[in-house]
């Protein structure tokens, strides 16, 4: 078995703080009425925060255009670093003219609030349905990243960022575990390996079965649950939040487990979507991290083990971290426990397994899905935030 370092290097080396100094924050707001502005919507404030915070490290800002096509391309940075998904800030031909490169360009967020720097290397256009096709896997425009991206407008801003300064979150700030406090936190409790878990959805008893197993091999979990944009008809995040801290309350040792948020906006991109979640855990300190089934997928766009497979079309050492893959998760009626087909003897028939489009549609219905599915304090929560 591979030795594993002491605590895990972020990715590319450097774990990037971009959150301005008390100094280039009073600087920049002195020259915040002379700025060119560009009002950026939920996603892009979303990205500004996990650069700024070091999740995306190496990156420092916005890509440039070389980047840029070489993520698209072959999933790698134009220096031979693995990155599958693009980060860029797209504007329409109307914003990109009134800017130049060599700018400082004030970043508004949606309600018009100052909150970051651009320094403006580059502008350039892109090919939308390139980007659909190598990221998404389908320019089908009812597939919610691809809609994003062939809404947004057609000019790339690049460059690094500043982001004026960090709050805490509207919802969830005790669960604001930045990269360099979950490291800190990782070294503190002496944990040398730890599996993160990515979630956007509530937590049901395959999730847990599938995190438990990985808990058995390792130091800790660090529970990574997404709280950034989504689907419309995502579960909300305050709900699923809730249901994570009733399961860990209950059904987790309390010492061994971390719930944090991650801000990132989901992209629903599928396999490169689960490379890309490893690379942002690698950067909390995460040493390991669980690829389910169709992971960050939606609708029928992906094989149900694509974004397991993925995993194999790179050197473990180019990705510095160790996916955990597992099966589909059910309950076995006849051994009466969580397994999958690796482990239980069952026929399809004999094993519960539901859909989330299964459990709302119950929920709505004023039931609770089984015990066997979700644990019933959990269920509890779901029916109630559904009846709200």
């Amino acid at each position: 078995m591979s030795h594993l370092p002491d605590w895990i290097a972020p990715h590319g080396g450097e774990l990037i703080d971009r959150i301005a100094t008390p100094e280039q924050k009073q600087e920049f707001l002195s020259k915040a009425d002379f700025l060119p502005r560009v009002q950026l919507d939920e996603r892009a404030v979303s990205d500004l925060e996990m650069i700024a915070i070091g999740a995306f490290s190496p990156l420092t800002g916005f890509m440039e255009q070389a980047d840029y096509e070489s993520v698209v391309a072959n999933m790698r940075l134009a220096n031979n670093l693995v990155w599958s998904v693009p980060i860029t800030l797209p504007v329409t031909e109307e914003v990109a003219s009134t800017l130049k490169e060599g700018d400082l360009v004030r970043l508004d967020n949606p309600t018009g609030q100052f909150i970051g720097v651009l320094q403006l290397t580059q502008k350039y256009q892109y090919d939308k349905n390139r980007e659909a096709i190598n990221v998404y896997r389908t320019d089908d425009s009812k597939h919610p990243g691809v809609k994003v991206v062939y809404n947004q407008g057609p000019i790339n801003l690049a460059g690094p960022i500043w982001l004026l300064q960090r709050d805490p979150h509207p919802l969830f700030p005790k669960y604001q575990i930045d990269p360099a406090e979950s490291r800190r936190l990782f070294k503190e409790h002496g944990w040398r390996t730890v599996v993160g878990f990515q979630t956007r959805n509530p937590i049901h008893r395959a999730h847990e079965y599938i995190q438990k197993c990985a808990l058995e091999t390792v130091d800790a979990l660090f529970l990574h649950p997404l709280v950034g944009a989504t689907k419309d008809d995502d579960i909300p995040a305050d709900v699923r939040m809730r249901c994570y801290e009733v399961l860990l309350e209950r059904y987790f040792p309390k010492d061994r487990v971390i719930l944090a948020i991650n801000p990132a906006a989901m992209r629903y991109a599928g396999p490169r979507e689960a490379i890309f979640h490893a690379m942002v855990r690698k950067n909390y300190g995460c040493t390991h991290f669980i690829v389910g089934r169709d992971h960050a997928g939606v609708g029928d766009y992906y094989g149900t083990y694509d974004a397991q497979h993925i995993f194999d079309e790179f050197e473990p050492s180019e990705l510095g971290i160790v996916p955990m893959k597992f099966e589909h998760a059910f309950y076995c009626t006849v051994t009466q426990g969580m397994a999958t087909t690796k482990t239980s003897p069952s026929t399809p028939e004999q094993r519960i397994h539901l859909s989330g489009t299964k459990v709302r549609e119950m929920l709505r219905r004023g039931e609770l899905p089984p015990p066997q599915f979700s644990r019933p304090e959990v269920a509890a929560e779901l029916a109630r935030a559904m009846h709200q």
